[in-house]
C-alpha cells in the first residue's frame, strides 16, 4: 500500500513557474514508477511525465518535454515535477500516481497506475 500526498501547486502568471511535490509513504517507495497526470475542467485525465524508481530514463509527453522536469529522491520518499514557461493551457489539477515498474512499456496509460493522490491545484493565469 502507498499513499501519495501532493503539494505546491498554487497560482502562477503564464511564462511562470512551479515546483510540484509528493511525498509517498511506505518502505517500497522506490520499487515504484511514479508518474505526473493532469486534468484539466471538462477535459479526461492527461498523462504528463513518468520516472523510474532507480530515477532513470524520465519520460514526457510530447507537449510537455522541455517544459517540465520529473525527479525524484528515494531517500525522501519524494518525487517531484518543476513546471517551468507554463501556459493558461497548463491550467489543471496534477496527480501523482505510482505504478509497478512491470508496465513501464505502458507508464502513460493512466490506468496502469494502482495509486493516486489527492491532486494539486495548477492555474496559470494570462
Amino acid at each position: 500500500q502507498v499513499q501519495l500526498v501532493e503539494s505546491w501547486g498554487g497560482l502562477v502568471q503564464a511564462g511562470g513557474s512551479l515546483r510540484l511535490s509528493c511525498a509517498a509513504s511506505g518502505r517500497t517507495f522506490s520499487s515504484y514508477a511514479m508518474g505526473w497526470v493532469r486534468q484539466a475542467p471538462g477535459k479526461e485525465r492527461e498523462f504528463v511525465s513518468a520516472i523510474r524508481g532507480s530515477g532513470e530514463m524520465p519520460y514526457y509527453a510530447a507537449s510537455m518535454k522541455g517544459r517540465f522536469t520529473i525527479s525524484r529522491d528515494n531517500a525522501k520518499n519524494t518525487v517531484y515535477l518543476q513546471l517551468n514557461s507554463l501556459k493558461p493551457e497548463d491550467t489543471a489539477v496534477y496527480y501523482c500516481a505510482a505504478a509497478s515498474t512491470l508496465y513501464w512499456p505502458q507508464i502513460s496509460r493512466t490506468g496502469v497506475y494502482d495509486y493516486w493522490g489527492q491532486g494539486t491545484q495548477v492555474t496559470v493565469s494570462s
